[in-house]
């Protein structure tokens, strides 16, 4: 019995791995994009398809407000509260069609993009000394980026790791 078990266990790690460097192979990794090049010209509802570098120019009465803060977590690290007014985190529709005050965020951490998130809260684990800068955007479903006429709609906040 023992044997059998072990060999199960075997199988399934090999699998998984197979299955995994398999997807790698195509491109598809762990954040749930399909990165392939060679993919995006037979699926037309792909990763590539997205409008992430593009502006959605909404108007002052519609713009959604940002407010950023950051708060020491008693444990370790930060807590970043994502504060918004006239939108809504919507990831029941990510990657669909824009409706008008709702998508997510993206969280950038020194410039470099860590997250695309739903919700208002987001924990940042360490960060490393000397300022790091904080920025968040918000975005549409179909990932364009709000804005009001050509400005991004974004808040940054600097804090200082000793």
């Amino acid at each position: 019995m023992s044997r059998s078990l072990a060999l199960f266990a075997i199988g399934t790690l090999f699998g998984a791995t197979a299955g995994f460097l398999t997807a790698a192979s195509y491109g598809v990794t762990l954040d749930g994009h399909d990165h392939g090049e060679h993919l995006a010209s037979t699926h037309s509802d792909t990763h590539h398809d997205m409008k992430h570098d593009e502006l959605l120019a909404v108007s002052q009465e519609q713009a959604p407000e940002l407010a950023l803060s950051l708060i020491a977590d008693p444990m370790s690290g930060w807590n970043l509260q994502i504060e918004t007014t006239k939108f809504f985190f919507a990831p029941q529709n990510a990657s669909k069609p824009h409706i008008d005050g709702e998508g997510h965020a993206h969280i950038y951490i020194n410039g470099e993009k860590v997250a695309r998130h739903y919700s208002n809260w987001y924990h940042i684990a360490q960060l490393p000394s000397g300022d790091n800068t904080i920025k968040v955007s918000l975005n549409s479903n179909d990932h364009r980026q709000f804005a009001i006429g050509d400005k991004p709609i974004e808040q940054s906040l600097i804090i200082k790791v000793d």
